[in-house]
């Protein structure tokens, strides 16, 4: 535990550390105060006087001070408050009581009233590095970080040999989106402490702030060294190896760090990616399930969720799960394709084509919503549509093998005998399986087709 003392060698209390929690989502910052014995330059000269002279003013100075500390033993904040400013009112220049009146606030959770104290105790007291700092953590709270630089600048520079003022230096340089600046600072944090694993992990986030994941992992594997058990090191070292296209790895990090925050249902998220991207389907299903027993499941969730279901050829359970999500995001096109691919993998055509016309209608260009049509459409005998939209696709991208099939089987279904000839030996042409029901029944078909043409020009 760390204490600071103000000049003169009186005990005074400090703010320990601005610690930044690390969630997937959102970074939020709170400040914990140490708390210490306390004692004034007025009640240690008034009460280690050899010679005590009688002087009732200075006596009732001190009794306040007493009965400050004697409240702050028993976390009594609202007397010491009280005492302190009666104090003050008598000696309205003593910088002491002023950071101590600042800290007891804090203590209150009452930044607004922390803040003028401090900054009256650095005022009258231009040397009281811990007031400098506590001013500046009390500025970061009340989410001021611009103007918390200034006083923890001073603070360094009154403790150049101290990492801590520079570490929080950083900090607010981090919050006021001053990144290079942030991470000079914990840079010379490190320097001078390189055994805090707090300053590891606060320069590896900015760096990964910084789009430079390579160099966050070291330092996220430093403080996993210092302090195994380190929850936002093992997040943010799984952070870093995602950017870094390291999945197997940022799925072995983001499991030990749910071994300690068991809730956080977006890193359980994103480990499932993770395992959908891996192909490990039915692990990632056990880790959405996870993910969603606290609340609702996310449209992300369940959009990965469908994803590792359609890959295992589960279409009956994909379609309530896309269902689900169409409900949350009417307008996402992807949900709307996904959901017409399994209506097609289950042969449930109309509702398949239903939900490929609306994915196409918000997003034109996919080719993947568009076979699914064409197939849907084939299917339901709809051979005209069929044809119109392969049509559109072949002027998009060269035609699969088997969409060529589909067009000379539209055409023969609909009396075009030489366009369907010409469309089966097109794929005859393309096919490479010989041994496919396709290429047999192509065969066939441009035999009979021929004969058939040749017998009309007779």
């Amino acid at each position: 535990m760390r204490r600071y003392d103000s000049p003169g060698s009186e005990a005074v209390y400090l703010a320990r550390t601005l610690r930044r929690a690390l969630p997937c989502a959102v970074v939020t910052a709170a400040i914990l105060f140490q708390m210490g014995a306390v004692t004034s330059a007025v009640a240690q000269v008034v009460g280690e006087s050899r010679t005590r002279i009688h002087d009732p003013e200075a006596e009732a100075l001190q009794k306040l001070l007493v009965d400050a500390q004697a409240a702050l033993d028993q976390k009594d904040y609202s007397t010491a408050v009280q005492k302190y400013q009666e104090y003050l009112a008598k000696k309205p220049d003593d910088a002491a009581v002023h950071f101590q009146l600042g800290y007891t606030f804090t203590a209150l959770r009452r930044p607004n009233d922390a803040k003028p104290e401090y900054a009256r105790a650095v005022e009258l007291d231009p040397k009281m590095g811990p007031a400098y700092l506590n001013l500046g953590m009390t500025l970061v709270e009340l989410n001021d970080p611009n103007a918390a630089i200034e006083p923890l600048q001073k603070a360094a520079e009154l403790g150049p040999n101290d990492a801590h003022p520079k570490f929080l230096l950083g900090l607010a340089c981090e919050r006021a989106g001053k990144l290079p600046e942030a991470i000079e600072q914990f840079q010379a944090a490190e320097k001078l402490d390189d055994k805090d694993p707090d300053v590891h992990i606060e320069l590896g986030r900015v760096l990964l702030s910084s789009n430079r994941p390579a160099d966050a992992e070291p330092e996220f594997r430093a403080a996993i060294a210092l302090r195994p058990e380190a929850a936002p090191a093992h997040l943010g070292l799984a952070q870093s190896l995602i950017a870094e296209k390291k999945p197997d790895d940022a799925a072995i990090e983001l499991d030990s760090y749910l071994k300690s925050q068991p809730n956080d249902s977006e890193a359980r998220i994103e480990r499932a990616s993770l395992l959908v991207d891996a192909g490990k389907y039915d692990d990632a299903l056990a880790e959405l399930d996870r993910a969603a027993a606290p609340k609702p499941e996310s449209l992300r969730s369940l959009k990965l969720r469908a994803e590792a279901l359609l890959n295992l050829n589960r279409y009956a359970d994909a379609i309530p799960v896309l269902q689900r999500a169409a409900s949350l995001d009417p307008h996402d096109a992807q949900v709307a394709a996904a959901l017409g691919h399994a209506y097609v993998e289950k042969k449930d055509y109309p509702n398949a084509i239903r939900a490929l016309s609306v994915a196409l209608q918000m997003n034109p260009k996919s080719d993947e919503a568009l076979t699914d049509l064409i197939n849907a459409q084939y299917s339901t005998k709809n051979y005209q549509a069929a044809l119109q939209n392969i049509d559109i696709l072949a002027q998009r991208k060269e035609l699969p093998v088997g969409s060529w099939f589909v067009r000379a089987t539209c055409y023969d279904r609909l009396g075009e005998i030489q366009q369907a000839v010409d469309a089966y030996e097109k794929f005859l042409q393309l096919n490479k399986d010989q041994n496919s029901d396709m290429y047999f029944g192509a065969t066939e078909r441009v035999r009979f087709l021929k004969r058939e043409l040749e017998q009309k020009k007779r």
